[in-house]
This record gives structure tokens, sequence and C-alpha cells, in this order.
């Protein structure tokens, strides 16, 4: 691996660093929370679409019309592939930690308050629980495709 690949692999986690040094200062000088992590958000989302374009259009535009098109053109499509079952995962286990952040919680007053209820209480613990599977039998379904 040579230096300059190095270096432009090093600068999305620099700028990611940064950002979140930035971002923790600006918060213990009395600027909005809410704010400082929509700043967070927002360079995650520019440094996430600079990586994902720029390898894009680097191999579009450095080959011809040959096999060598068609090797890239695979290559970018497995890799598109593989994102997008981390992103389906990723947002599923998300959206289920959510829904069980705010189910389990309700699920123990009610039962506290009556034993009765710990059956249908726990139901809605685990639908919330199942978005999580979904997302990952989705991505095994995606993997599973890539050939």
């Amino acid at each position: 691996m040579s230096v300059f690949s190095f270096i432009l692999m090093a600068v999305p986690v620099i700028f990611l660093v940064a950002s979140v040094a930035i971002v923790v200062k600006a918060v213990e000088h009395g600027k909005s929370r809410k704010r400082s992590i929509l700043m967070q958000l927002a360079s995650f989302a520019a440094v996430f679409a600079v990586c994902l374009i720029c390898p894009i259009a680097a191999g579009a535009a450095g080959l011809a019309d040959t096999s060598e098109t068609v090797a890239a053109a695979q290559a970018n499509s497995n890799g598109i592939a593989y994102l997008a079952a981390a992103l389906a995962t990723g947002i599923s286990c998300i959206g289920g930690g959510i829904a069980v952040g705010k189910a389990a919680p309700a699920a123990i007053g009610a039962t506290s308050e009556d034993p009765k209820a710990f059956g249908k209480a726990i139901i809605f613990v685990a639908l919330g629980e199942g978005i999580a599977l979904y997302g990952m039998l989705i991505s095994i379904m995606i993997i599973s495709n890539i050939g």
C-alpha cells in the first residue's frame, strides 16, 4: 500500500475525529446539544457521501469499455450490496433498540401494577426485537444473492 493511498484512507477518519472534538468543545462551552448533534450527523453524512461517491467516480472515469469495466462494475456492485446489507441490519437494530427501550419500561411498570399483565406486556417488547430480526433476515438474503 502506498503512502498516498494510506493518506487518502486516513483523511475521512481524521475529519470525523476532528468533528467529534469540535462538537465536544462546543457543548462544553454552552452550545445547544441538539444543534451540536445535528452538526455531527451532517458531517458524518458528508464524509459518507464523499467516501461512497469518490471511488465510484474514479473507477468509472479511469476505465475503458473492456473486460476491466465489467470486473470493476461487478466489484462496485458487490460493495454496494454489502453496504446495503450492513445498512439493513444497522438501521433495523437501531429501530428495534428504540422500540425495546420504550416498551420494556412500560412493560415493567404494567407488570408491577398487575402481575397478570406480564404476558400481554412482553409481547410488545418481543415485537420490537422482531424488527432487528427482520433486518438481519434481509441482510442474509442480500448477501446470499451476491455472486
